[in-house]
């Protein structure tokens, strides 16, 4: 597999809080470091299955980054991380023990479509995002 140079964030297409949670990395994300795919889409697919994923896909986000696979909980704190400065102190919680994030991250993406609503489709991202989302450009 090669080990792409940016990390990519996996999201349900559909999903409200998914869409909230892309806007937040993008407007938090100053070195333009993140790209981003729906999982309904043929590059998700094609990214998974080049990184070796072949197990049903985990309810919310996948974060891919040099080679490695982050689901649930783990992605989201990830991605933390990488956006750098403050938010590296919320991904303190990766200390919380891992079977608590879990629980809470499945018990709010198992709920999320009540909770936060869906769209009937994927949205379109803003022009000045596009580029960042790998299956509007064919990357």
């Amino acid at each position: 597999m090669a080990v792409r140079e940016h990390p990519v964030l996996l999201f349900d297409g559909v999903c409200h809080l998914c869409h909230s949670t892309v806007h937040f990395i993008l407007r938090n994300d100053q070195n333009g470091v993140f790209q981003f795919a729906p999982l309904q889409s043929d590059v998700a697919r094609q990214l998974l299955s080049d990184a070796g994923y072949h197990l049903p896909l985990p309810d919310g986000v996948i974060l891919i980054d040099q080679g490695t696979i982050y689901l649930e909980s783990d992605a989201s704190l990830r991605v933390l991380y990488l956006l750098g400065g403050w938010w590296k102190l919320p991904a303190l919680l990766r200390f919380v023990p891992r079977f608590i994030r879990q629980a809470v991250y499945r018990l709010i993406a198992r709920n999320r479509y009540a909770w936060f609503g869906k769209y009937d489709a994927c949205p379109m991202p803003q022009p000045g995002w596009k580029s960042r989302f790998l299956d509007q450009n064919n990357s």
